[in-house]
This record gives C-alpha cells, sequence and structure tokens, in this order.
C-alpha cells in the first residue's frame, strides 16, 4: 500500500516559489520531508495548467524553471479522456447534491483534479490532496492542507 499526494495548485505554487518566505520555505521542507519517507508525490496536469498560466502572465521565469524541474523528478499526472469523464461525473453528482464546486459556466478544475487523484490508484493506494481548498476537494477524495499531512 501506498500513500500518493496529489499537489492541488496552491501547495505547487508555494513549492515552486522562489522566495524564502516562511509559508514557501515551510511547505518545501514539508515536501521534501514527504519524499524523504518514500511518500509519491504527484503534479496533476490540472495543477501545472492553473499555475503556469498565472506564472506566464507574471513573467515569473525562474518559477516556471522549477515547475518543469519538479515536474521532471516527481510524478506527473496527464489529463486523459477517462479523468474528464469522471470529472463530469464528480461534477454532475456535486449539483445534484447542491454542494456546487465552481460556477456552473466554469471548466471547474477541482473536480478534474479530483478525478485524477481517484484514478491514479492502484489496489491498496491511499490518494491525498495536499490542497489549500479543502472544502472543495473533500467532496470527492481526501484532501487536506498540507501540514496535515505527515
Amino acid at each position: 500500500m501506498s500513500t500518493l499526494v496529489i499537489l492541488d495548485t496552491g501547495v505547487l505554487g508555494l513549492v515552486t516559489h522562489t522566495s524564502d518566505e516562511p509559508e514557501p520555505r515551510q511547505c518545501k521542507a514539508w515536501l521534501k520531508g514527504l519524499l524523504e519517507k518514500g511518500y509519491l508525490i504527484y503534479v496533476p496536469e490540472i495543477a501545472d495548467y492553473e499555475l503556469r498560466r498565472k506564472l506566464l502572465h507574471r513573467n515569473k521565469q525562474k518559477s516556471i524553471q522549477r515547475l518543469d524541474q519538479l515536474k521532471s523528478t516527481i510524478g506527473y499526472v496527464p489529463i486523459t479522456t477517462r479523468a474528464m469523464l469522471k470529472a463530469a461525473e464528480f461534477w454532475a453528482e456535486a449539483r445534484k447534491a447542491g454542494k456546487p464546486t465552481a460556477d456552473e459556466k466554469a471548466l471547474d478544475g477541482d473536480v478534474i483534479l479530483a478525478a485524477q487523484a481517484v484514478l491514479l490508484l492502484g489496489p491498496g493506494d491511499q490518494p491525498i490532496i495536499a490542497t489549500t481548498n479543502v472544502g472543495h476537494l473533500s467532496l470527492f477524495t481526501d484532501a487536506r492542507k498540507c501540514q496535515e499531512i505527515e
């Protein structure tokens, strides 16, 4: 059994941030600690997209380089047709339950991320999404703030 940690956009932004401010520094140390403990860490394509577009818009080349480096050293989860089909199911289920996670016209990256996490599972695996937005993601799978994942 493996614990899989999937990085949401906010956490991914912190671990690729170029400053030495306390929050990014703590998040980088947290990620390093998980890797040393043998956790399997993944960057989902939807989180890469959401972060990368912001970094490109702000011309943050060093952060883009860090994002590319991180993707090459840990796992990467591309968006697949299967993930998009699962995301559509999640989106519909949340709406039917009266718990929408985004505006009806929005793409809704949270359901895509949750679908990517759930479909990444092997027998006995436990996925956890490391996020700053526990509320929406926890509707679909285990989602926690990074400080709560040890």
